[in-house]
């Protein structure tokens, strides 16, 4: 064997010196990092970001007013799609349109009206306003990451401080050194105008007015203001601020609420306001600076670029502040919606194609399963609404989800090759699989996971069909967003994209069948994925489909699926599927970035780093971190740089690129993907001191790592559920020090270790 157990006298002095860098790393958890400027942001999405995933803030100013950009996750106008109607046109027409070359009529139905209705779609929900213009210039303006508290100070000497409650849906603000002439204003959204509605694309939002609401009602008395607002039917919402008034002070808070239906029991934002009151803003904030100790407890990364070590924690403050469990999934700006009178960016609705899966990436190494659980149960929640849509608009049993949905599931159209999608419920499905494999939650296996993932293959079953090859294929396929909703969008060979979905579909619902002793099940589902065809393959790696290589620049790297997120490739499966791993990205590379957006560089960060590319991954996020993200770290789609990254310069503002940028930094400090953690996978060679405290992996153990001076000095390991570890060794020596009672299985190039659960180990050179 090539490891060594150590005497205890001198494992003791050792452990201790260990666990001393630890310590250490444990004081420095909660970031320092700050968002500050010398004045406050001009426009809503430059704002200072606050929020809990039920409601947010967006602090900036507007015409010489403080303003409170407010938002709750519900806000929905939910007026069903005129035009949806599968009885008649399901699936099978759309073929039929397709092959008779009369596809405009698909169109007409089904794309046409998401950009031309106003809803269903998110809405806003109205601001405060404080009247500053007798504070003078602003000193500056910071964010707090660390308890995501804003600070606001004047050069006369008054302060703001305003917070987001972390869990309840309520906002605070106190303002010192003030007249009491300060007091705030409800700004309504202009549903209601004497101008004429504008009609503009989805893209730069709706005009509000074609919503065609009758006025909200504000109502104020002392020290009260209370805005209500019908929309849609019986749903309705309310806003409302109640604050404490002094010669020199202004303290108060803020809510919004909203109901379904008369009968909703759900407590009224006055309601809130007054109980909050109650307990007061130094007990609201004690509980909200605990609960953001806590989060950033969770984990923690030191990487040497400054630029990188910034926007991860500004990344993992946004996602701290946009998902809980018990509140929406993100949505394409979460708690931030558009304050500009207009709806938000693509209706600030639910993509399927791409968003929401890239959202939730750094959940899972990054150690904030309980944050991600707001999308499972979101997802269980629908799933007979999913389930109604695959037999109404396919015909097939199983289960499959829209591409581009409202708050409660529903499909809203749009270009159907996505939007309509066969193959969306089985990305989503990775979910499931990463939630099981990162908590190895076994009832969640059984009751959850393997049910989803089984259901999308049903629904692969009866939908498929065989070719002349004998064998299967998707009457029609598509790669998002390839051609966009033209004729051609649709290829009648099968894409790589839906193909790697589908493989992996089957293979998992496998993996997970023999997990819970289902052999027959299991056996069924390895079968069927052998009657599916191989990867689209040419000279320069994964091609779009057989009939089309990749051979022109595009924002979504959906023919790469099977490399990541999906890892049915990999650098570790031998020299074969390297190179064409590497050809592949050498050929996204050649081409170039100029039809790229935000999210596509934060993609092929995790791209290079699965390809063990440190430098390459590295450069990618920081083409990101410089060119498409606003000085607030939102990203806003385009190159904000000037530096020709992309030819794409507008702005809307939309969050999985944020988020998927977090998930590439972890993914270059470690992996699991494989069954084989690897420690430091895909960092630049000039890394030489970084560190990482429980970072998450596949079999719940949880890693904290240091390498100083280009060697790994130490490694901890928590296993959460026990069970076997496999962990590439990250020293330079075979020769390690290991506590004395481990069960070790081998030490090699890989560790093997069988765990307990709750155990700690420690290992170093």
């Amino acid at each position: 064997m090539n490891y060594k157990i150590i005497f205890p006298l001198l494992c003791i002095c050792l452990l201790v010196s260990c666990k001393k860098d630890i310590t250490n790393t444990e004081l420095d958890r909660i970031p320092k990092y700050e968002l500050k400027f010398n004045e406050l942001a001009s426009s809503w999405d430059e704002a200072i970001p606050l929020g809990n995933a039920t409601v947010g803030a967006l602090i900036w100013e507007k015409n010489g007013k403080l303003r409170f950009s407010l938002d709750r996750a519900d806000l929905w106008d939910l007026r069903p799609m005129e035009n949806l109607n599968f009885k008649e046109y399901g699936f099978d027409w759309v073929e039929q349109q397709w092959e008779n070359d009369t596809y405009k009529n698909v169109q007409d139905r089904y794309d046409l009206p998401y950009d031309q209705l106003p809803a269903p779609s998110k809405i806003p929900g109205g601001a405060l306003e404080f009247d500053i213009s007798g504070l003078g210039e602003v000193d500056y303006v910071k964010l707090n990451v660390a308890t995501a508290v804003c600070e606001i100070k004047w050069k006369n000497g008054a302060t703001l401080k305003t917070f987001v409650h972390a869990t309840e849906p309520v906002g605070w603000y106190s303002f010192e050194n003030v007249n009491s002439d300060l007091n705030p204003t409800i700004i309504p959204p202009p549903y209601v105008s004497l101008q004429q509605a504008g009609n503009e694309d989805p893209v730069a939002g709706q005009d509000l007015r074609r919503l065609d609401y009758d006025g909200g009602r504000v109502t104020q008395k002392e020290n009260t203001i209370t805005y209500d607002q019908q929309g849609w039917e019986d749903f309705r919402f309310q806003v409302h601020t109640q604050w404490e008034p002094t010669p020199t002070h202004l303290k108060g808070s803020w809510s919004i609420s909203s109901k379904n239906s008369a009968s909703d029991t759900a407590k009224t934002a006055q309601q809130v306001v007054a109980n909050s009151l109650k307990s007061g803003i130094s007990t609201a904030l004690e509980s909200h600076t605990n609960w953001w100790h806590n989060f950033w407890n969770q984990s923690t990364v030191s990487v040497p670029d400054p630029i990188l070590q910034h926007q991860w924690y500004m990344e993992m403050y946004k996602f701290g502040s946009a998902a809980r469990q018990g509140a929406p999934p993100i949505s394409l700006q979460s708690v931030w919606t558009a304050d500009n009178g207009k709806l938000p960016p693509w209706k600030g609705d639910f993509h399927h194609d791409l968003n929401t899966q890239l959202s939730y990436w750094p959940a899972y190494s990054g150690n904030h399963l309980a944050l991600e659980q707001g999308f499972i149960d979101w997802m269980s929640t629908y799933k007979s609404t999913f389930k109604k849509y695959t037999k109404d608009y396919y015909g097939t049993n199983g289960l499959n989800v829209p591409g581009v949905t409202t708050l409660t599931g529903d499909p809203m159209g749009g270009w159907i090759q996505y939007s309509f999608g066969p193959t969306v419920g089985a990305w989503l499905g990775q979910h499931f699989y990463l939630h099981w494999r990162y908590s190895m939650d076994r009832e969640f296996l059984k009751n959850e996971a393997y049910p989803w993932i089984k259901d999308v293959a049903l629904h692969f079953d009866e939908l498929s069909e065989m070719d002349e090859n004998g064998k299967r294929k998707l009457p029609m396929s598509s790669s998002p967003e390839i051609h966009n909703n033209a004729h051609n969008a649709w290829f009648a060979d099968i894409t790589n994209f839906d193909l790697s979905l589908i493989r992996w579909t089957y293979s998992h619902a496998a993996e997970l069948a023999m997990e819970l002793g289902l052999k027959e099940e299991a056996d069924k589902w390895n079968a069927t994925l052998k009657e599916w065809p191989e990867y689209a393959i040419d000279e320069n790696g994964l091609m779009v489909s057989p009939s089309l290589p990749y051979n022109e620049s595009h924002r979504h790297f959906s023919h790469l699926m099977a490399i990541h997120p999906l890892g049915l490739l990999d650098v570790s499966h031998g020299e074969e599927e390297k190179q064409i791993i590497q050809k592949t990205i050498a050929n996204l590379d050649e081409i170039g970035s100029g039809q790229w957006v935000g999210y596509s560089f934060s993609w092929l960060g995790n791209l290079k780093a699965r390809a063990l590319d440190g430098k390459g991954a590295a450069k990618a996020l920081k083409d990101f971190a410089t060119s498409f993200v606003l000085p607030n770290s939102f990203h806003v789609n385009g190159d904000q740089s000037g530096t020709g990254k992309s030819d794409l310069t507008y702005r809307p503002f939309t969050l999985e690129g944020n988020f998927a940028f977090a998930s590439g930094l972890q993914e270059m400090l470690i992996q699991s993907h494989t069954g084989t953690i690897k420690i430091f996978p895909a960092i630049p060679k000039d890394w030489e001191n970084v560190e990482f405290s429980q970072l998450r992996t596949e079999g719940a153990f949880l890693i904290s790592a240091q390498k100083k001076s280009g060697e790994v000095k130490w490694v901890k390991i928590i296993s959460e559920k026990g069970g076997e570890l496999r962990l590439k060794n990250p020293f330079n020596k075979k020769d390690i020090f290991i506590d004395e009672g481990i069960n070790i299985k081998g030490v090699g190039e890989t560790i093997a270790i069988e765990t307990h659960p709750g155990q700690e180990i420690w290992l170093r050179p």
